[in-house]
């Protein structure tokens, strides 16, 4: 009986084939054991420390992998599990490091013997329950911004985290830390999400992105009622923590959800004890009183906002100007800080209304009205004294890479699919995902070379990870052999020469 409508028929290997579709997968691995991220999983998750069964790297890694190959959840194990080829390496590399004692150590974890190469879904579940806030769960309610305490486990990819961004600075050194902290809503059907300012369920979760090493350094978990600005001191300072050996300026970018004088007073007075003043700039609220200010500064100061498009420079039909704009929650002290605020305008093109059409538009952005003419109004707050045209360049610049990556976690990786009702599972799940990210970054900028820079994960998995190959034995040497002629090999070859000569992670 015919299987379709074309001449061909779909056949199952009788025996264990050693295929796998995941050919380029392995040189996460190569480039996660010189990072030293197997050890850095087992010494500050502390899971799995103690006891039988899988280990904390083995679960984790197993998840990074997951994403890495285009898994959305849990159950996607099921899949990895079943390419033959694939788990031959994972058995020969991962999962059998180490001295002769440190291998005896792992098989004992397994009185019968393990059965499988990747954890089974039920063992992940178990594994995420262990990152529960249970006891914080009666203070996450609507109307009150609450933000559990993460427990020791979960503060652990933090950590895991840190030791990533110092292996990337170790390699590839800066010495400027341009940080994007913005929040991004993770829509969610979940019976104990909590309603975002849009109207539907959603967690929150406010990421600070270090723009030069192309890398989140910092995310914390929130519920989705929590504003982004909520706690956001905090939040930078526990982000600055993480920043490795070598960084000496730290600058700050942020849209009006950073716009709270408590950071802006943190920043500008050199409040850090390790970076000292801080440079920023940040969208700043347009209020009456700004509006106001905005429509007092005279038409000879408005200078056109324009960018460069293939070497020539066009105008955008913006301006900007500067704005003498004191806020008043600043102005009743002496010993304030003094900040630059810059406006940006851009003209409305008024159209015919048609008779009996009220003439009071009501438009979904600020706007003033000014000389017979309607403007629409953005505003930005800086203590850096960089030209406004370049200010500006570089400010709007926070909405591209960063966001960017947002949208990267959430639909190339699997953090926009949480796999359980619990919070501090579905934060660890979103975790996974940052260093996924983090270690696919690291491949980029490290091994492979300027070409792939500026690739989304789909066309990695087309042209480097999703790559058929058979995984076999032969004269002694473990092998993984591309079908002959594939233009994937001599990118591979370069990649895990580069991996070789990187600097290893210490300890």
């Amino acid at each position: 009986m015919p299987q379709g409508v074309l001449p061909f028929k779909y056949e199952c290997e009788q025996t264990s084939s050693g295929l796998t579709a995941l050919a380029g997968l392995p040189l996460y691995l190569d480039l996660a054991r010189v990072a030293g991220l197997a050890g850095s999983l087992n010494k500050h998750l502390g899971v799995r420390a103690q006891g039988q069964g899988w280990s904390d790297s083995e679960v984790v890694l197993s998840l990074v992998l997951l994403n890495l190959a285009g898994g959305n959840c849990v159950d996607d194990l099921d899949i990895l599990e079943k390419d033959d080829g694939f788990c031959r390496v994972l058995r020969k590399t991962l999962f059998s490091e180490g001295t002769r004692k440190q291998r005896r150590e792992q098989a004992r974890r397994w009185r019968k013997g393990k059965q499988r190469n990747v954890p089974s879904p039920s063992s992940v579940f178990r594994y995420l329950e262990a990152f529960s806030v249970e006891e914080q769960q009666s203070s996450r309610q609507l109307g009150k911004a609450f933000i559990p305490t993460p427990n020791k486990h979960l503060r652990g990819f933090s950590l895991v985290n840190r030791e990533m961004l110092a292996f990337a600075q170790a390699n590839a050194p800066q010495k400027v830390a341009t940080l994007d902290m913005d929040a991004t809503l993770i829509e969610t059907y979940k019976s104990d999400a909590l309603y975002c300012y849009k109207g539907y369920k959603a967690y929150q979760p406010l990421n600070t992105w270090w723009a030069e090493q192309k890398m989140f350094l910092h995310t914390e978990f929130r519920d989705g009622n929590v504003p982004a600005g909520y706690e956001q001191t905090r939040v930078l300072q526990d982000a600055l923590a993480c920043l490795p050996q070598g960084v000496e300026t730290v600058r700050l970018r942020s849209d009006t959800a950073g716009y709270q004088h408590e950071l802006l007073r943190y920043c500008a007075r050199g409040e850090d004890k390790r970076f000292g003043r801080i440079q920023f700039a940040i969208g700043c609220d347009v209020t009456t009183e700004f509006k106001k200010a905005v429509a007092a500064v005279p038409e000879e100061e408005w200078k056109p906002f324009t960018k460069r498009v293939n070497g020539r420079v066009v105008h955008t039909g913006k301006q900007w100007a500067e704005v003498c704009f004191v806020p008043n929650a600043i102005g009743n002290s002496k010993n304030g800080p003094e900040y630059r605020y810059i406006a940006t305008r851009r003209c409305l093109e008024e159209q015919l209304l048609l008779p009996g059409v009220d003439q009071e538009r009501v438009y979904p952005f600020p706007t003033i009205q000014k000389s017979g003419k309607r403007y629409k109004i953005h505003g930005a707050v800086t203590n850096m004294n960089w030209p406004g045209q370049e200010l500006l360049e570089w400010l709007y610049q926070r909405c591209g890479k960063s966001e960017e990556a947002h949208g990267a976690l959430k639909t190339d990786l699997s953090g926009g699919v949480l796999p359980s009702g619990e919070f501090g599972a579905n934060a660890a799940w979103w975790w996974v995902s940052v260093i996924s990210f983090n270690l696919n970054a690291l491949m980029k900028s490290l091994a492979l070379g300027l070409e792939w820079a500026s690739s989304r994960l789909k066309a990695l998995r087309f042209g480097l990870i999703n790559v058929p190959a058979r995984v076999l034995t032969h004269a002694r040497t473990f092998l993984v052999r591309l079908c002959q002629g594939h233009p994937a090999y001599e990118l591979f070859l370069a990649a895990r020469r580069r991996i070789f000569e990187l600097f290893p992670a210490p300890g």
